[in-house]
């Protein structure tokens, strides 16, 4: 597979009282991504751009863009990421 630039699959977190939550209690990161982007480029662009490991992508499609939910194995911390890209 070509090497990919994971900033142009993530196009930017998505934050709300909801997501907020699901960072603490489900280990989880939102994110708007590409709309033409698969479970798999985002994984790999997830896993690229922060340094961790991704246990599983579920994605939505809204007016605001393609969703994607990711949560990370237990051993990454979802907080730490979100202090690192500046959500808290």
């Amino acid at each position: 597979m070509q090497d990919i630039d994971p900033y142009e699959i993530i196009l930017h977190p998505y934050v709300t009282e909801k997501t907020m939550e699901a960072i603490t209690k489900n280990n989880t990161l939102e994110f708007i991504v590409k709309r033409d982007a698969n479970k798999l480029q985002i994984k790999e662009a997830i896993e690229k751009a922060f340094n961790v490991k991704v246990e599983s992508v579920n994605t939505k499609i809204t007016k605001r863009g393609k969703h994607a939910i990711v949560k990370l194995k237990p051993e990454y911390s979802a907080e730490e990421v979100g202090m690192r890209i500046g959500i808290f």
